[in-house]
């Protein structure tokens, strides 16, 4: 559907338009089921296939996207619900100037009369390709015509058919023969609109008319730098959101290496005796353990936002290095400050070497037990 209209239609469909979203944040707002149906998709719950594809539609409708190829939407849903959607897609495509090929199976007159054009494919053959008010008219030229009661979509389907195709025969002064889809190809070549679709097309494409930006030249819409910049800016974005959580660990971690300091303290732990060396182990063991599983409340944090970042990866919204880089360097602070704080807190109380080599030792290691919590998460 592409069609272009008047100034004053097109500020009428606006209004339509806006009418129409007024009703859906209404209706979101007054209705249960779509609050819970909200909800289970937050919560990644178990949705119908049906509420995941409106989603992606509405994503798409609201993107930069001017062609939308659509099969079969009206799978699953009723008549009533299938002309809203395509009364609402035709008032996009005018308002929007985009195109849409949309494929229905057996449509109701009342969708069907929504659509500007028409295309009918038969044994791998377009048999008719323009304007829904014509289609009648050209099988009326060769000799087939539709029934008053009877549905163009349903006669369109069945008058390239050997079993169907005799009942719509009205010319009663010739004697009926199948037509076969080549033979409507060819009458249909011969047709007004025919012709006129093979001389245009056949006029070549005038490159000068084309704007500038709608080539694609690079793979992403900004340059690296920029796509640096706003993965930085969201990822420093989402931190600030989520800043009770770092809190949280600081103060977590610091009470923690307290309890350290009481359970394992260096007057009741003595150093070169082979009966005290396991306390040590076990010093060693809780401080990595704490170290290391501190960080495993990001786990669920970093699951909720692998689906986002694997379909704007997939969509070219940014490469992977983009979007991991920022964490990283955002992450290795936090690191660094919790094993410094256990390290500082615990090391000398607990009554390790201490040489001055040995504090730096263990420092090192501590900081190296918070890389899989920082980095295993988004390689």
């Amino acid at each position: 559907m592409r069609r272009g209209i008047s100034g004053g239609e097109k500020k009428r469909l606006t209004t339509g338009m806006g009418k129409n979203y007024k009703k859906i944040l209404s209706y979101s707002r007054e209705d249960d089921s779509l609050l819970q149906l909200l909800l289970s998709i937050s919560k990644l719950r178990v949705c119908s296939m049906l509420s995941f594809h409106i989603m992606d539609a509405g994503e798409m409708l609201v993107g930069p996207a001017k062609v939308f190829l659509m099969d079969e939407i009206s799978t699953g849903l009723d008549s009533s619900t299938t002309f809203q959607i395509v009364k609402f897609l035709k008032q996009l495509v005018h308002v929007m100037d985009v195109t849409m090929i949309i494929s229905l199976l057996q449509p109701a007159p009342e969708a069907f009369n929504l659509f500007d054009d028409i295309i009918l494919l038969s044994e791998g053959h377009i048999v008719y390709q323009g304007p829904r008010e014509s289609v009648l008219s050209f099988f009326e030229s060769v000799g087939f015509k539709c029934p008053e009661r009877k549905g163009v979509a349903d006669f369109l389907q069945e008058v390239t058919s050997r079993k169907d195709q005799e009942q719509y025969w009205f010319e009663r002064d010739k004697p009926y023969h199948y037509l076969s889809v080549p033979e409507f190809v060819a009458h249909f070549n011969n047709f007004g609109i025919g012709q006129q679709l093979s001389q245009e097309l056949q006029v070549p494409y005038d490159r000068a008319k084309t704007h500038p930006a709608a080539l694609v030249k690079d793979k992403y819409g900004i340059s690296k730098l920029e796509l640096l910049k706003a993965c930085f800016a969201r990822e420093w974005l989402l931190m600030k959101r989520s800043a009770f959580l770092y809190i949280f660990k600081t103060t977590q971690i610091t009470i923690m290496s307290l309890i350290t300091m009481t359970v394992f303290f260096r007057t009741q732990m003595r150093s070169g005796h082979l009966e005290d060396g396991g306390k040590y182990y076990g010093a060693l063991f809780f401080s990595l353990t704490n170290i290391m599983f501190n960080g495993m409340a990001e786990l669920a944090m970093t699951i909720f936002r692998l689906p986002v970042f694997f379909k704007q990866r997939d969509s070219l919204f940014y490469p992977a290095w983009a979007f991991a880089l920022p964490i990283w360097i955002f992450r290795i602070p936090l690191s660094i400050v919790e094993s410094g704080l256990w390290v500082v807190l615990t090391y000398y109380t607990v009554g390790y070497a201490p040489a001055a080599s040995r504090y730096e030792s263990m420092l090192i290691h501590v900081k190296e037990s918070t890389i899989p919590e920082v980095f295993y998460c988004y390689m």
